[in-house]
């Protein structure tokens, strides 16, 4: 009846790995895609930043330009009235000194106060346009102004177009790596994915179907009683025979993993909840965890397997698969993990 027993649960269709890997998978791209999306943000928003302050400034440079051009019109238009009662006045003297000089014709020179009335006005006269030469001449330097003024203004403001062009050009830009992340994340995901199911497969071709080395979702699980003996982190015989099958495997799938992958196999391992005596080599269940997790990362690393390519972590008895105090539950928990990832 065992017998039977044993045939039907081997017959069994386990769906739980399939399912955890699908998970694991989405959970990943959903992590890089937030952190592609941080990233984005973030230098949109330094970029953004940058902008905004550019046509702040700019913007300032335009109003200062803008007042300096209203002054300077402002002052045109005052020499301009100043030139226009000049030409007023020296029209009039110009008429009176027509008029004395007609008079003085008449009188064939026998005016004294006709003639130094004609001088005075001919004084007048040179005066006045000495002024109107001058207010011609500030008239001419303030349109020189104001047509530097104006072209400021235009350089300014072609540069603002231009800066509201660059932006424009950056945020399509940003959007476009955004969506060339994306695309390789996906590559990626699939490709570790794939190669992750090509190392499981083979370490379930090595490593036979024992009940005591099994997998659990993206993770090959070894119960400690296969590499080690009771509360020691030095792997036994029948433990280096086990890790000499998976170094094979590792160094074979390493040749085959495209070189731009980071891959890493991560060694973790867990205790039960049960508290060490103190009288043995570990103080308590972190230092036992680490030990055999990094036990059997030098022992990988002796059969060829590169340095960078292993991390061992210690989770002491806080990471349990199997609740409760049974015998079971503790069996079960006591283990170490493999677990093919990305650095």
């Amino acid at each position: 009846m065992a017998l039977g027993r044993n045939r039907r649960r081997e017959r069994g269709v386990d769906y739980w790995p399939g399912f955890v890997d699908a998970l694991s998978t989405l959970l990943l791209a959903i992590m890089f895609l937030l952190t592609v999306f941080v990233l984005a943000q973030f230098i949109l928003g330094r970029e953004i930043t940058g902008r905004d302050e550019v046509l702040t400034r700019l913007n300032s440079q335009i109003a200062e330009l803008t007042e300096l051009l209203a002054l300077e019109k402002s002052g045109k238009q005052d020499a301009e009235d100043v030139l226009a009662n000049l030409q007023a006045s020296l029209s009039a003297s110009e008429t009176e000194r027509s008029r004395l000089q007609a008079l003085l014709d008449r009188g064939a020179g026998s005016s004294d106060a006709a003639n130094a009335r004609i001088g005075t006005l001919t004084e007048q006269l040179n005066q006045e346009q000495q002024a109107s030469a001058r207010a011609m001449s500030q008239v001419e330097l303030l349109n020189q102004q104001i047509a530097a003024l104006r072209a400021q203004i235009a350089a300014v403001e072609a540069a603002l177009q231009a800066s509201e062009a660059r932006d424009q050009n950056s945020q399509a830009k940003i959007a476009d790596l955004g969506r060339r992340l994306n695309v390789a994340l996906a590559q990626r995901v699939q490709e570790l994915n794939r190669y992750r199911s090509d190392f499981f497969g083979r370490l379930r071709e090595i490593l036979s179907d024992r009940q005591n080395i099994r997998i659990v979702g993206d993770r090959f699980v070894f119960q400690s009683e296969v590499l080690f003996p009771v509360g020691g982190s030095d792997l036994d015989d029948r433990g280096r025979t086990e890790m000499d099958k998976l170094a094979t495997a590792l160094l074979e799938l390493a040749q085959e993993i495209p070189a731009e992958i980071n891959w890493v196999l991560r060694v973790d391992g867990h205790t039960d909840n049960a508290p060490l005596s103190g009288t043995g080599r570990y103080r308590d269940n972190w230092e036992l965890s680490s030990a055999r997790a990094t036990s059997v990362v030098k022992y990988l690393i002796s059969k060829g397997v590169p340095a960078n390519r292993l991390v061992a972590a210690g989770f002491g008895q806080f990471q349990p698969i199997a609740e409760g105090e049974t015998p079971e539950a503790r069996s079960q928990n006591r283990r170490i993990e493999l677990k093919l990832t990305e650095r």
